[in-house]
Formats: structure tokens, C-alpha cells, sequence
């Protein structure tokens, strides 16, 4: 009895009655003659139901367990099936491991740790088990965690943003809380039934609690929240707003540039011929300055370095027109930093300012910023900006780039969910 006990102890199972401990000395591991509890007996393995007999199944198999000591240990039971009333015949339910696994659920809580804690190469190398096996153990770990966790409950002001996990243009949608910081969905896809398969789940009734939505201005995210939830607050994204007018002053820089190597007469035979003669840089005089201006420009003006001061002083004399789009580009940057009141009046200048700047990108600009008018200045006066969002985003390519080799996204969700969720793994037993 006293050895029954031990082997419960060590390997880590509950209701379990501990038939035998042999060393199978062919496949050199150790094997646990094991069966469930007599109360535990006649459940259906995916529902739990209490089912009657069906028949033998398939015979005795094992299950991977915990390493002891050096050794690996195997778990070996009749795995007979049940007539489930809802599943049909079924393999009967063991309290050691999860249904259609083949490890038991101290080894997957362990793998589950480490992949939340240490490389792909460690826990591969440590566990004795194939990458693609990580990947299947997290998935239906995370499965369990979020049926015994309410994940979105009490959400009232979320962020949503895409990102990117695969080459092909695979993208995946993430939400995120902004009161507690936690990543609290993420689905496969870009498009508004990625959106609305996220507020299916969340439901009619906490749709109407949600009060701000914040995101980075997306059409195919913005009708979907005005549909379903009308009367949240939605703010636009700070920083994809200025990154927009940067992409505008960059598209005027090109075309400054293009117009200073007409004016020095670099047609293109004669920069084909320079690329032949092996020059890196095939620009010269004003378009070669204006090649080299590019981080002056992008760069805020406190974070200059004298080099690039000079740059930008030149550019005010030797292209006015690229110089204006340099301050329509700060002079928004500088809309966000102001208190609602002031930033409501700024906005109304730097549109009029656009309109009438006769630069056609920026003309363009000032337009899309009018139809994000409320949700821009709905931003500032709540102090709402994708920056935590982004914040896990870049946490998420990090856990792309580990989970590189996963068959699905689903174990790639699986991994964010456990790293971000808050709803980390533990170590057995602890």
C-alpha cells in the first residue's frame, strides 16, 4: 500500500489504482499498470457523461507520463469504450489524461510551462518529444484553461489590431484589454467576419457594455463595431494617424526627388549606365541631398542631430514645397499632444492648412482625416491609443518566431493565449 501511494505521489494522477510498476527492457522505459477508481469508471471520454458499456475498444494502451529520475515512464490501462448518449461509442473517460492524448495532464501542464518560459530547442531537447507535439499539447491545454475561465468578462474599453504571422498575407485579429492589459481573443483573418466572429462571442449584452473601442482607423473594423456596438466610443489610433501623413511627406519627398534629377538631367540611360559601372548611389548634386533626407524628415525635431538640423534648414531653402509638407507632418504630431479643447481648434487649422496647401497628397490626407474627425479627437479627449496594443503585437511576433514549424495557427494562438492572456501555466504540483 505504502508503494501504491509512492507511485501516486510520483506520478502525479488521482483516483487512480496503481496495479503494477515494471521496466519493460526492450523499449528500456518504466511502465505503471494502472485503472481508474471504481466511481471514476463509465464516463464518456469528451463529455464526461456517465455512458453505459460498448465494448473492448482497441485493447490496452499507454500514455507518456513525467520522467522519473532518467528514466521515462508510461502509464498502460484498457481504454474499453462507452455507448455516450450524446457522442456514441467513445473511449471511456481517465482521470490521468485528457481525452484522444497521449500524454497524461502532468506532462502536458509541464510542456505547457516550459512553453511559456524557454526556447523551442530546450523543451524539445528536455521533454524528449517533437516540436509539432508542443504544439497539440498547448492547443488543448489553453482549451482547457479558457472553458474554466470567463476570459471576457467585464471587458469595457478594448483595442483592436492585426498582425501578421505568416508570409501570403496570413494575418491574425487581436483584441486586447485596455484596463487590465490582457490579450483577450485573437482570431485567423483580416476581414469583418474575423471581427464579427469575435463579437458572436462576446454576445449582444456585453456588446452593449462596451463603451471605447480604439484602432487604427480600418474600415473593415470600424463598421463592424459601429454595427454591433453603436454607442461605444471609437478612437482612432494616434499613431497610425501621423504615420499616415509621414507616409504622405515621403511620397512628396520621391517626388521632389524625382524632379531634382530632371533638373540635373539624369535621364534614366544615364543611371542605367551608372548602376553598370557599379556606383551605389545614382543620384547627384540637390537629388542626392534630398536621397539622404529621408530620417530628417521622419525624425521628430527634438531628436535631431546637428547633421540632420542642417538638412532640414537646406531643404526650407532649396525646397519650399517638401518643406511645407515637413510642417503639415509636425503640425499634426502636435494636434495629440494638446488638451481636448485646443486640439479641437488645432485639428479645424491643419485641415484648412492642408486644403489649401496645394500639395495633392496632403489635399488627399486632409480628407481621409475629416471622415476620422470624431474618432481622432475622441482619442485625444480619452487618452486612448493603440500603444498597448502594439506593445502585444510585438510580444506576438516574438512568439511567431518560436512557434515557427506549429501545423496551425491554433497552437500559435494557443501559445499567445497562455504567454498573454493571464492565465499562465504552473508547474505540476506546485
Amino acid at each position: 500500500m505504502r508503494n501504491a501511494s509512492l507511485w501516486r505521489a510520483l506520478l502525479g494522477v488521482e483516483n487512480t489504482v496503481i496495479e503494477e510498476i515494471e521496466f519493460d527492457e526492450e523499449t528500456e522505459v518504466v511502465v505503471a499498470h494502472v485503472r481508474p477508481r471504481r466511481g471514476g469508471r463509465g464516463r464518456c471520454g469528451t463529455c464526461g457523461t456517465r455512458a453505459s458499456w460498448y465494448d473492448h475498444g482497441e485493447g490496452r494502451r499507454r500514455w507518456r507520463s513525467l520522467d522519473v529520475g532518467v528514466m521515462q515512464v508510461f502509464l498502460e490501462a484498457d481504454a474499453p469504450r462507452v455507448n455516450c448518449p450524446v457522442h456514441g461509442p467513445t473511449v471511456r473517460q481517465v482521470p490521468w489524461a485528457r481525452h484522444a492524448a497521449g500524454h497524461t495532464l502532468a506532462f502536458d501542464q509541464q510542456v505547457a510551462w516550459l512553453a511559456t518560459q524557454c526556447s523551442k530547442s530546450a523543451i524539445t531537447e528536455l521533454m524528449r518529444i517533437a516540436w509539432r507535439t508542443v504544439g497539440a499539447i498547448i492547443t488543448r491545454v489553453w482549451s482547457d484553461t479558457a472553458a474554466q475561465h470567463d476570459l471576457l468578462a467585464g471587458l469595457r474599453r478594448i483595442g483592436i489590431d492585426e498582425i501578421s504571422y505568416k508570409r501570403n498575407h496570413k494575418y491574425l485579429t487581436v483584441v486586447v484589454d485596455h484596463d487590465t492589459g490582457r490579450l483577450v481573443w485573437v482570431g485567423v483573418g483580416r476581414e469583418k467576419a474575423t471581427v464579427r466572429a469575435f463579437f458572436d462571442v462576446l454576445g449582444p449584452e456585453r456588446c452593449a457594455q462596451i463603451t471605447h473601442v480604439s484602432a487604427d482607423g480600418a474600415a473593415w473594423i470600424g463598421e463592424v463595431v459601429t454595427e454591433r456596438c453603436p454607442n461605444a466610443v471609437r478612437c482612432a489610433d494616434p499613431f497610425h494617424v501621423v504615420k499616415w501623413a509621414t507616409t504622405a511627406l515621403d511620397e512628396v519627398r520621391r517626388q521632389a526627388w524625382n524632379a531634382a534629377r530632371s533638373r540635373t538631367g539624369q535621364t534614366p540611360s544615364t543611371l542605367q549606365a551608372r548602376r553598370a559601372a557599379g556606383k551605389e548611389n545614382y543620384s547627384t548634386g540637390p537629388a542626392k541631398a534630398l536621397k539622404n533626407s529621408r530620417f530628417a524628415l521622419w525624425k521628430n525635431p527634438e531628436n535631431l542631430t546637428t547633421r540632420q538640423a542642417a538638412k532640414l534648414t537646406w531643404i526650407a531653402k532649396a525646397e519650399p514645397t517638401l518643406h511645407r509638407a515637413y510642417l503639415l507632418k509636425e503640425a499634426l504630431r502636435l494636434v495629440f499632444q494638446l488638451p481636448h479643447h485646443e486640439a479641437v481648434e488645432a485639428l479645424e487649422h491643419w485641415i484648412s492648412w492642408a486644403r489649401r496647401s496645394r500639395i495633392e497628397r496632403f489635399v488627399k490626407l486632409q480628407r481621409t482625416i475629416v471622415t476620422y474627425k470624431a474618432e481622432i479627437l475622441a482619442a485625444i479627449e480619452h487618452g486612448l491609443s493603440n500603444g498597448l496594443i502594439e506593445s502585444v503585437n510585438t510580444k506576438i511576433r516574438l512568439i511567431t518566431r518560436v512557434a515557427f514549424g506549429f501545423r496551425s495557427p491554433d497552437a500559435l494562438i494557443a501559445l499567445a493565449m497562455l504567454n498573454l492572456g493571464g492565465h499562465r501555466p504552473v508547474l505540476p504540483g506546485r
